[in-house]
Parts: structure tokens; sequence; C-alpha cells
């Protein structure tokens, strides 16, 4: 199973984060909206970078219990 977690980790806040599908951050009328399936160039940067730290502290926290 621990071949397949990068791939499902990948996969899960990949479609937790879709900018517009749980919520938009930074919104059209507030900060940010939920469930209105609309999106932004600055909400796919927002949702982009927040993907890609995630992503990162997943790897590392991975990497660094394998190493132990």
């Amino acid at each position: 199973m621990t071949d397949w977690a990068p791939a499902i980790i990948a996969s899960a806040l990949f479609a937790l984060l879709c900018p517009g599908g749980i919520l938009q951050m930074p919104g059209w009328q507030r900060p940010v909206d939920f469930i209105n399936m609309k999106t932004s160039g600055v909400a796919i940067l927002v949702h982009a970078v927040i993907y890609g730290v995630l992503l990162m502290l997943c790897k590392l926290l991975c990497l660094g219990s394998s190493m132990e």
C-alpha cells in the first residue's frame, strides 16, 4: 500500500482543493465562497499554492517516517 499512498493522497487533495468545488478562496463576493462552481485566476493560483504546500508536507511526512 505504501506505493499507492502518494497517488491516493495527491488525488484526494486535488479533488478537495479544486477551486469552486467545495470552497473558493478568494470568492466573488466574500473572502470564501462555498460550492459556487465558479472560479477566477486568483482563486486558481491560491488553490495551486495550497495544494503544492500540502503535497510537499505530505511527502516530507511520509518520507520522514520511512527513513526511521
